[in-house]
């Protein structure tokens, strides 16, 4: 039985979901987030939402939800496909004895030397 492979990628929206809020400006979520406590350095902050996370710690995103009244999936969009099936190549090792050998080259000299 064959399994199909799949890829899977997300999609951060936490700017745009931010400005649907009337927020535009990174600092703008770092005293928010204090209140809920969550401390973070405006650079922290910055990276969060202009950069997609590699890793999220769900307090954080809990609190976001909160500042934002938005849910997890507005700010987070999950894509996933089938990756498309490999080829299958039937290779069938040289039998002993019969190892391919390099063939030397020969150099020929150009018959007009003054070109």
């Amino acid at each position: 039985m064959t399994r199909q492979r799949r890829v899977v990628s997300y999609t951060w929206t936490l700017r745009k979901v931010m400005a649907e809020a009337g927020m535009f400006a990174t600092t703008d979520l770092i005293e928010p987030l204090a209140e809920r406590g969550v401390t973070l350095s405006a650079s922290q902050v910055h990276r969060l939402v202009t950069a997609p996370p590699e890793r999220l710690n769900l307090t954080v995103l809990a609190a976001l939800c909160d500042i934002l009244g938005s849910e997890p999936s507005e700010l987070i969009t999950v894509e996933s496909a089938n990756l498309a099936a490999r080829e299958v190549v039937n290779h069938t090792p040289p039998t002993a004895g019969k190892v391919p050998r390099p063939v030397r080259a020969v150099i020929v000299p150009d018959a007009d030397p003054g070109r």
